[in-house]
């Protein structure tokens, strides 16, 4: 069915295609960790949020290897880490950590970087490597598994750019996390399907300033959700607008 043809007043979650995001399966990869216990770099990165702090993701996070990171795709899944076969550096306490991922871990393919390809590979905020890891491993080997995120509030939408380029990022998402299609409505025109531009941030070169804006997001679980009339008609460039719906 055409999105066009679709009720405005549809709000109710439903199924697109069926994708594993969620995967109970543990696989295996390594771990370091990044910034000091405050954070250090808690900043915009190559997912495109802000304050991870100020947006909801503190130091609960984590940069993705390439392997990973799928291109900026992978923004916003959450993940669970366990420290194993390392009885020397793992904290047995602890079974696992939950984190959400806000950045690349770059290559380096002079020197064999952990995060060149493939390597499956988590640089880790240093309080959450300490919380599964003592301080001085460095590095050590960890299973992963996708897990579904648990946010507070809607589903948040930053408007940057420019009447003929308007940029969205799209964060706060819910279960699966991560977005993986976005579209936008403005209340003068159908449904325009947005172009993927770098981590979470999606664009498009249709001038919509002066209309309610609407999206609709795709995410990798096959899930779908329409956010109706999320930026009021006067919304600005640099702000952000909440919604109250999540996945």
């Amino acid at each position: 069915m055409a999105m066009s043809l679709l009720p405005l007043a549809l709000f109710t979650l439903f199924f697109v295609q069926p994708l594993a995001a969620i995967d109970p399966n543990w696989y295996d990869a390594s771990a370091t960790f990044y910034g000091d216990m405050n954070g250090g770099e808690t900043m915009q990165g190559a997912c495109g949020y802000g304050d991870l702090f100020q947006q909801g993701y503190g130091l609960e996070t984590t940069a993705l290897s390439t392997a990973l990171f799928n291109n900026g795709l992978s923004c916003g899944a959450c993940f669970e880490i366990r420290c194993v076969n390392d009885p020397q550096w793992c904290i047995k306490e602890v079974n696992s950590i939950t984190v959400t991922a806000t950045n690349l871990c770059p290559p380096n393919y002079i020197d064999g970087s952990w995060c060149n390809p493939p390597h499956q590979h988590f640089d880790l905020s240093m309080k959450m490597f300490t919380t599964i890891a003592i301080y001085q491993a460095g590095i050590i080997p960890v299973q992963y598994r996708r897990v579904p995120c648990n946010k507070i509030g809607g589903v948040r939408f930053e408007l940057r750019g420019n009447p003929y380029f308007l940029m969205v990022l799209v964060y706060n998402v819910g279960n699966a996390g991560d977005v993986y299609r976005l579209d936008v409505k403005g209340s003068n025109t159908g449904w325009i399907e947005m172009t993927h531009n770098w981590g979470q941030f999606w664009h498009t070169g249709v001038n919509l300033v002066g209309q309610e804006l609407s999206f609709w997001i795709n995410t990798s679980d096959g899930k779908a959700l329409m956010f109706i009339s999320v930026a009021p008609s006067n919304w600005q460039f640099g702000q952000t607008y909440q919604s109250s719906l999540n996945f």
